[in-house]
């Protein structure tokens, strides 16, 4: 209660109290900006995401986009390079081996001269006016890392898909409020991200060192980064004025690869964030250990609900509950065009999935810290540089 309390009734409430300040902007701020985006094994799919980004409307003699490829096997380099030979704006790098997705980020930080980074994952779509609205919320030197809106591409697959698609828009229109208000967001997705450089080189020793066990992790590097900026003394916020588009998992196999990754990325940071989180604001700390615990209590609920021949009853609550959020998400969308919007019954689903997600995976989540596995999209782990010719890479499957 506390955290459905805090997240959703309290930031509903400060976006109304703060109205045009919530979502505060500047139009005098026109700095250089090099978009990054990091690619594996995208084929001919990346040419979309390099022709999206190209395509924007930011100033292109600003403009720069630097396109690194993480040694794929396929011929994503020879696509990106293709596109580069019509666009002057595009340089595309090359890793002599796997090194993930963090290290190619950083790479192309250290060869950038731009004020502004801007992250976007090789298989979105971005908005023509994207990067200008990431811009534009930079208001002053302290807002280090600004996040936009990740929308569904695939939203009418199936039903896997359209309950995602509820899913996004929750964690993007309600869940973040709180932390929107205070601009402490604290998890800014990779997916589509603009970063103040400085700051990304001040913490590139402490993003490029993160281990477990003695074991390299690749998940999770998102929040970590987020987490890290906000620890620094720097504010992050998301505008939902800037979109891009992603496809999320279709199958029930790459949507539970992708949960198990989430769950160790949340363990290793509600962790991680202990020893600073408290010293925000009364109610974004709240909010942050709120969830931490939930995170495992929740897990304990259902295994409490499976011993006393309760589950039903546990699923019929969630799909109650669950069943008025998709009603509360079809009344906020009801003026969006038929092929942006869902079913308001969409979200019942989740009330099956989720005991399995956050209760199971969870599970398994704290006895696989340690892996170095993407789990999605049938890539394996990434090994050791001295393993390259076996290395398998990975591709991001959601934001």
């Amino acid at each position: 209660m506390v955290l459905f309390i805090n997240r959703f009734v309290s930031g509903l409430l400060v976006q109304v109290v703060r109205g045009k300040r919530f979502d505060e902007t500047i139009d005098d701020y026109v700095p250089t900006v090099t978009v990054v985006i990091p690619l594996f094994n995208e084929g001919a799919a990346v040419v979309e995401t390099l022709t999206s980004v190209l395509d924007s409307d930011y100033p292109a003699h600003k403009l720069r986009v630097i396109c690194v490829d993480d040694a794929s096997p396929d011929d994503s380099f020879e696509r990106a390079s293709e596109v580069a030979r019509r666009d002057r704006r595009l340089t595309v790098l090359r890793n002599p081996v796997n090194v993930g997705k963090r290290s190619s980020i950083n790479h192309a930080v250290r060869v950038s001269t731009s004020e502004i980074i801007v992250s976007v994952d090789s298989d979105v779509i971005v908005d023509r006016d994207a990067i200008r609205e990431l811009v534009r919320r930079f208001t002053n030197p302290r807002v280090a890392a600004v996040g936009g809106w990740v929308d569904v591409r695939n939203k009418h697959d199936n039903w896997l898909t359209r309950m995602q698609v509820v899913k996004y828009w929750y964690a993007y229109y309600v869940m973040k409020n709180i932390e929107r208000a205070f601009r402490r967001v604290m998890s800014v997705s990779g997916c589509l991200a603009a970063y103040r450089r400085s700051v990304l080189v001040e913490l590139a020793p402490i993003l490029e060192g993160r281990a477990i066990l003695g074991v390299s992790i690749k998940y999770g590097e998102d929040r970590f980064l987020t987490r890290q900026i906000v620890k620094a003394g720097y504010l992050t916020t998301v505008t939902l004025a800037a979109r891009c588009r992603t496809f999320v998992p279709s199958t029930l196999g790459a949507y539970f690869s992708q949960q198990l990754r989430w769950r160790r990325s949340n363990v290793v940071d509600y962790s991680g964030g202990c020893s600073h989180v408290w010293r925000l604001n009364p109610l974004l700390a709240i909010n942050y250990f709120a969830a931490a615990v939930v995170l495992v209590v929740y897990p304990i609920g259902i295994y409490k609900a499976l011993a006393a021949h309760k589950f039903l009853a546990a699923v019929l609550v969630h799909l109650t509950i669950l069943t008025l959020y998709g009603c509360y998400y079809r009344f906020r969308v009801r003026t969006w065009p038929a092929h942006e919007r869902v079913s308001a019954f969409s979200y019942m689903p989740h009330s099956l999935v989720m005991p399995i997600t956050s209760g199971l995976l969870m599970v398994l989540a704290l006895f696989t810290l340690d892996s170095s596995s993407w789990e999605t999209r049938n890539h394996g782990a990434i090994q050791p540089a001295a393993d390259a010719e076996r290395e398998q890479g990975r591709r991001r499957a959601v934001p």
